[in-house]
């Protein structure tokens, strides 16, 4: 079954309080808001908002759609939105789609991220093209072997490998 289109969220003039899902309170189920969300708890569902707001403890197991992410906590899923930003103690596992995204230093971020024009109405996942067709008789196609991770510098907070990046956090924090 093919999930319902998202309407886009409409905002009203008159700037309201952020909702606060507050870190002893876990949420099963989805969110949705015209306004400000920030999540110090735990949620296992999709969250869309104007904005959101991810504190140090938050856990969240779900797709995002937002227009401003602030992403301190852990994450896993995909992240949709205008602008998103992973803060130094975030945690991230999952695509970002995105207009414009930071990434402060320490940010542990495992997955793939990509700019989009309008990433709010964009689906999160592109179909993967289809593998080149062979006539009958032809020689198998070679396989590319995936690169091995290069040896993490000390220095580099970076890790690449098999293609996607690796943002890892220092020993020391």
């Amino acid at each position: 079954m093919a999930p319902a289109p998202i309407a886009p969220i409409k905002r009203t003039g008159a700037r309201t309080a952020p909702s606060i899902i507050s870190t002893d309170l876990v949420v099963h189920g989805n969110l949705t808001a015209t306004g400000d969300i920030q999540v110090d708890g735990t949620v296992e569902g999709d969250i869309r908002s104007q904005s959101l707001t991810v504190g140090e403890k938050a856990s969240i197991t779900g797709e995002i759609v937002a227009d401003d992410i602030v992403i301190r906590g852990r994450v896993i899923g995909t992240i949709r939105g205008r602008r998103v930003q992973l803060s130094s103690t975030s945690h991230v596992e999952g695509d970002i789609l995105h207009e414009a995204l930071a990434v402060e230093t320490g940010a542990f971020f495992e997955g793939n991220c990509r700019h989009s024009d309008d990433p709010i109405s964009q689906p999160a996942a592109t179909p993967k093209p289809a593998a080149p067709s062979r006539p009958a008789g032809a020689a198998p196609l070679a396989v590319p072997r995936p690169m091995a991770p290069r040896p993490a510098d000390a220095a580099s907070p970076v890790v690449v490998g098999d293609g996607g990046v690796v943002v890892k956090r220092p020993a020391a924090q």
